[in-house]
């Protein structure tokens, strides 16, 4: 009978893992395509980007999704059987609810080796390439190749460039710029032809214009010069590229082994907190999940998502400390680890009595 129950437990838990895992992502992607839009919108980034950047923030947030998508489930489908007086019908019958910690622990167990092959190297690993894609769309927008018969903003909107067509060549023809400095004065050149090029490696962009006019002033006043000139470069610089390698959350999980810097250090316990988290958290879901008669259904789940909260706030607090050296690496995030652990034994203890577990362990014994 007891293989029986705990495969009809377990196939509850997995399908509403399955679904409050599903909305919580459907949830993240609506977030972060908002959020993504927004940057594209401002920033003229090409459609590909956008999905590019949509799929790569989904993989870096699953860390926090599938560890609060546990919890739920477990909360939910335990929370139905008591509500349903199914679980008082099984321990009418003597089944106690801690014969139930074997078939979650081992789904969780199966959880807690994936989310830590996300958490060692595929997020680090999608952070950095989130970057890298996000600065490079961000230079091709405002620095890459100028379109005819489109404005082109550079220098955070303080310069305004348009072109009226561009020849097989690539020369510019019917060229106007503007420019805008910090003292409020004006340049406004307008040209026959100009070119555009990039000069050096360091990301130094120079538009030469060719056979036109600059006015020069400041609105209002009637001082403005006019000049005319035959060529005139006009030198605009990138913005400087991300150095991902120094950002420990970017950095490939082996390089920061051996490692004694304290961000570091910080970065590698951190991530080894996601598998840890999600088997605490289903030692304490199992007991907190117990409703009494006449309880609701979903009388535990804002209960489950505060627990969730405080402990992963808490070791992002310790993260913090450790890298400002407020913390000893042997200490680390690890007590927070074992404040879940006493919770969650202390909840178990609480709910079955030393004598009713140590019975139920030595029926699976």
């Amino acid at each position: 009978m007891k293989w029986t129950v705990q495969r009809y437990v377990l196939r509850e838990v997995v399908q509403t893992w399955l679904a409050v895992t599903g909305v919580l992502v459907a949830i993240l992607l609506a977030n972060q395509l908002s959020r993504v839009l927004g940057q594209a919108a401002d920033n003229h980034f090409d459609s590909h980007v956008v999905l590019d950047l949509i799929a790569l923030g989904a993989i870096m947030n699953l860390s926090v999704v599938v560890p609060v998508g546990l919890l739920l489930s477990i909360v939910l489908a335990l929370g139905r059987l008591y509500h349903d007086s199914e679980m008082a019908a099984l321990q009418a019958c003597g089944f106690s609810p801690t014969r139930l910690l074997v078939p979650l622990f081992a789904f969780s167990t199966l959880i807690a080796v994936g989310l830590g092959w996300l958490t060692f190297f595929q997020v680090p690993r999608a952070d950095h390439q989130s970057q890298l894609l996000r600065q490079a769309a961000l230079k091709e927008a405002r620095f890459g190749q100028l379109d005819a018969g489109r404005f082109r903003s550079f220098a955070g909107g303080n310069a305004v460039f348009y072109a009226e067509r561009i020849d097989p060549n690539g020369v510019l023809h019917d060229v106007f710029l503007q420019r805008e400095s910090a003292s409020g004065r004006v340049e406004v050149a307008v040209a026959k032809t100009a070119t555009y090029t990039q000069v050096g490696a360091g990301g130094m962009h120079q538009v030469t214009l060719y056979d036109g006019r600059r006015y020069e002033g400041v609105p209002g006043r009637s001082d403005f010069r006019v000049i005319r000139f035959r060529e005139h470069g006009i030198p605009i610089a990138a913005p400087p590229g991300i150095a991902g390698t120094n950002d420990p959350d970017t950095k490939p999980t082996l390089e920061l082994l051996g490692s004694l810097a304290p961000s570091d250090i910080a970065q590698l316990q951190f991530r080894s907190s996601a598998p840890i988290m999600v088997l605490l958290l289903t030692l304490i879901a199992l007991p907190l999940s117990r409703l009494r008669p006449r309880q609701g259904r979903y009388m535990r789940v804002g209960v489950a998502i505060v627990v969730f909260f405080v402990y992963s706030n808490l070791l992002a607090l310790a993260k913090v400390w450790l890298e400002r050296g407020k913390l000893s690496p042997w200490l680390g995030v690890w007590w927070i680890h074992a404040i879940a652990l006493g919770l969650g034994l202390y909840l178990l203890w609480k709910q079955s009595p030393p004598k009713l577990l140590q019975r139920a362990l030595a029926e699976h014994s």
